[in-house]
């Protein structure tokens, strides 16, 4: 035989693997709403493939062998996010509760590195106006 019946199947499933997953499976397509805000969702993909099978000689078939095999493969798409872009902020919009500690603090950085943008120009914000009130002192 000059090809293997098995490699022949495990290339077909691969293929037809391929053909139904592609990036935008993980990150869709993005939406627009009315009043401009642009939301992508964000998706895991998970998939499992097994093939296996066999050659059996003949007797009555000289020369020749059976082949017998099979293979399947299986996919899970589970939703995890949206991107949400508004204004000129992005924000990430988790679906799902997070699994474990570390997931809850890659989910909570964003938001802190927010907060920490707000406090820190918040007090860049008081010291120029304590310049600008020392100045203004110094004039008079």
């Amino acid at each position: 035989m000059s090809e293997r019946p098995l490699e022949g199947l495990m290339d077909v499933t691969l293929e037809k693997i391929r053909s139904m997953i592609d990036v935008n499976t993980i990150v869709g397509d993005m939406i627009t709403t009315p009043d401009g805000t642009t939301i992508i969702p964000i998706s895991k993909v998970t998939y499992g493939f097994a093939a296996g099978g066999s050659e059996f000689p003949t007797k009555k078939l000289e020369g020749k062998e059976l082949f017998g095999g099979g293979s399947g493969a299986g996919i899970t798409i589970n939703p995890l996010a949206f991107i949400a872009v508004s204004n000129g902020e992005v924000k990430l919009l988790n679906i799902n509760q997070y699994d474990n500690p570390a997931d809850r603090i890659v989910g909570m950085i964003p938001e802190i590195f927010d907060k920490a943008s707000e406090f820190i120009s918040k007090k860049k914000d008081k010291n120029e106006k304590k310049d600008t009130l020392a100045e203004v002192d110094e004039e008079e």
